[in-house]
Formats: structure tokens, sequence, C-alpha cells
């Protein structure tokens, strides 16, 4: 089965994210990487108690938007949706039974009308990435020369995709489902986060995934062609205002340990790589901190390095 091989593709990848994730700081652990993970497809149809989520309002807006759902997009699979959902199967030719599995979501994707996407010579100098979360757009630039532009979907507010400095660590063919055609993973370290393509192009230039990029197929086939393992991948837009509320030591991972870097690096005190890996770079950077205000130099930042660094 389709959600049993991407199981295991994730498990696999959890296993490279986590030998990946073996530098500066921790390595995240399986239960750090449990409750931020990519999306994937679940089967959706009606029941009681009646299902509902963010998938299933995607579906909604998925159907709405080819005239087949009529009503609000509540994220609740009601008796309305399995209407919709079969009125569409059978103009699409599917068996008629309310299921929503692999076959009417891919139905659904090619029903979409995708946007003209001009040829570009393949980029020939070295190649970085930057996904600016403001403008939902992945950049990929050669010899730090803009390349070309492409519309991303960037993760919901409460699932926030990661800001920080990250390196493409793994890619992939045809995970199928959410995934769409090509997988390209990222070493975040507290989950599992990559750029990969979709069966819900409409969501594209939208806050509508798990935390992960979506691309158009067609549009991350060709990216994927042209970048390789070791890729770095900027992430810029700030998404966590509440950002701190622990105070961060070496050894800690996590986004607000990309926030410490960036503000450090801001001051003029070298942190290293913006990686979320709290390692030796990120102590010493706190120690200078706090050695030139006159405060104990014991590297770990708390509520009067963040004063310093006015972070509110």
């Amino acid at each position: 089965m389709r959600w049993w091989r991407t199981t295991v593709r994730l498990l696999v990848y959890l296993c490279l994210l986590i030998l990946a994730g073996t530098g500066s700081g921790r390595a995240s652990s399986a239960s750090d990487l449990a409750h931020a993970t990519c999306e994937t497809d679940r089967p959706l149809f009606l029941t009681q108690p009646l299902m509902q989520g963010d998938d299933v309002a995607e579906l909604q807006n998925g159907l709405k938007g080819y005239g087949f759902f009529t009503g609000e997009v509540t994220g609740v699979f009601d008796h309305a949706t399995d209407d919709a959902v079969k009125r569409f199967q059978q103009q699409a030719g599917l068996p008629v039974d309310g299921k929503v599995g692999p076959e009417t979501w891919n139905a659904l994707a090619a029903t979409f009308l995708y946007p003209v996407s001009s040829r570009t010579k393949a980029p020939e100098g070295e190649l970085s990435i930057v996904i600016d979360l403001n403008k939902r757009q992945l950049q990929l630039y050669s010899d730090g020369h803009l390349h070309k532009t492409y519309p991303v979907a960037i993760g919901k507010p409460r699932t926030p995709s990661p800001v920080g400095e990250w390196r493409i660590v793994h890619k992939s063919r045809n995970w199928g489902g959410g995934f769409g055609t090509r997988w390209l993973g990222l070493n975040v370290p507290w989950g599992i986060y990559g750029i990969h393509g979709t069966n819900k192009p409409w969501s594209i230039s939208r806050a509508e995934s798990a935390g992960c990029f979506r691309m158009y197929n067609h549009q991350v086939e060709e990216l994927y062609r042209w970048v390789k393992s070791g890729t770095p991948v900027r992430v810029v837009g700030r998404s966590d205002p509440e950002f701190p509320k622990r105070a961060l030591r070496r050894g800690n991972s996590g986004q607000d340990v990309v926030y410490l870097q960036l503000a450090l690096r801001e001051m003029g005190y070298d942190a290293g790589v913006a990686d979320a890996r709290f390692g030796a770079d990120t102590e010493n950077a706190v120690k200078a901190l706090q050695t030139y205000y006159g405060l104990p130099a014991d590297g770990i930042a708390g509520a009067d390095t963040y004063y310093l660094l006015e972070v509110k």
C-alpha cells in the first residue's frame, strides 16, 4: 500500500536526519521529532463521529475551487462534503464511493489550471536557495546571483516553517501522496521538513502546510535536477513573535536557538551557522557578549542576555 511505503520512507529519512544532525550541539531524539513532521495523506470519508482536520479543509478548498463544494470551509467531513466528493468522482470517472484516497487527490490536482512556467537554462554556478516566508517564494541563486523564483506553500501559523540556515541532506523521487513527485529533505534538528511537490496545487502561495515547502510538481522536478545534497537553504521571515521562553545553553536545539544565533550575529558576535544547534560557536558568542557587558561569562543565554540583544 502506498501509505505504508511513504511511512517506511519517512522512517528511513528520520534516521538520515538524525545522522545529519550530529554536528555542534546534540542530535534530536525521536521524541523531539514526533511533534513536527511533514504531512501525509490519510483516507478521508464520511464517518460517525465526523472526521475533521486541516486535510479535510484542504479537500474542501480544492472542491470549492472547482465548484463542487459550495459551503463554508470548516475542516469537518460532513454530508455536504461527502456529496461534493461523489459529484467530483462521478465527473472524473472514478468509483463513486465518497472515499478520498490517492486517486481522488490526483484527479483533483489534474483538474487544476497550472500557471505557465518558462523554460530556464540550467544554472552553471554554485547553487544556493533562499525561501522567503513573507513573499512565499523560493529563490534559486547561482554564484550569488538570482537565477529563478518559484512560488511555494509554507506552514500554517500553528505549524510554522522552520526559519534558519539549513542544507539539503536527502533527495528522493515519487514519495507519492502529499509529497508529490520529488522530495528534498532539510537537516532541521527538531522535525522532518523538506521541499517537495504536492497533490494539492491550489495551496501554493498560501500558508497551508504542516511546515514543509510545497511546490508545483513540474517546478520541484526542475529544481531537483539542478540541486545536489549539501546545497544551502536559508529560510527567512520571523515566525515566532513570543520568543524567547527559556534559557538556552550548549546542547539545546530549536527554533529559539536560531533566533538567538541571528540576534548575536546582528550584534557582531559570530555564533556560526544559524542551524538551531547550540554548539561551541554559539556558546563562545554568548560568552563574548556577557564579557563585554560585565556579566558572568557562563555561556548560558537567559533573560539578561536577551535584554542585551534587545530580544523582547
